[in-house]
């Protein structure tokens, strides 16, 4: 059975509800115990003939908004958080069907609704936390990549720096190299032009 606290919290919520204004709209609440639409009918979440599609789409629109999907996993979630809070309302609107004129209270509906209002409340924050998780795997894989992709920049720099040096040490000894090739072939073309000369001056002088 419902506490007082329980019993003065929801009248206090079912005020605050946005549920049907009209007679008829009421009384199609009030025959919610047959049928209070509190689950999902065939896999499918449908409202209620007296519940506003323009507020419930503009619900889902204001979530987008908040939480800006990415893709389509993250915009089903953001649809089924839509789904359950307007469901956890419902729930919360129709348990002030469950006080009487008389002034008794249908235990029984109440205690139903109650405990419809919590699932739907638990399934709102199942869907933020899965959105959350989501991307903060994301996150984290781009995190990882991204460092990833840093050391391995790192990497090819480090190995360009040392293919430089590599380089510019051949080069160094390359030239080094023809330096000491061409002082060989200038010495040796300077012995042959003494050598000449010598020869010539000996045939002259013979």
């Amino acid at each position: 059975m419902a506490t007082e606290a329980q019993i003065a919290a929801n009248q206090a919520n079912a005020q605050l509800s946005s549920g049907p204004k009209t007679i008829e709209g009421k009384a199609a609440s009030s025959k919610n115990h047959l049928s209070h639409g509190l689950t999902y009918r065939g896999g499918m979440f449908i409202l209620l003939p007296w519940e506003s599609a323009e507020e419930f789409d503009h619900l889902v629109i204001d979530l987008k908004c908040e939480y800006a999907p990415r893709n389509r996993t993250e915009l089903i979630l953001v649809e089924r958080m839509a789904q359950h809070h307007w469901l956890r309302n419902r729930a919360t609107m129709l348990q002030g069907n469950c006080f009487l004129d008389d002034g008794s209270i249908d235990d029984k509906r109440l205690a139903l609704y109650l405990r419809y209002e919590t699932t739907h409340e638990r399934a709102f924050h199942k869907c933020l936390n899965e959105l959350l998780r989501i991307r903060a795997e994301k996150r984290k894989a781009e995190i990882g990549f991204e460092s990833r992709k840093r050391k391995q920049e790192e990497h090819d720099r480090k190995q360009e720096q040392h293919r430089m040096k590599k380089d510019t040490h051949q080069w160094a000894v390359t030239l080094a190299e023809a330096k000491v090739y061409h002082q060989q072939m200038l010495t040796e073309r300077l012995e042959q032009l003494a050598e000449m000369k010598v020869r010539a001056k000996a045939k002259a002088n013979s």
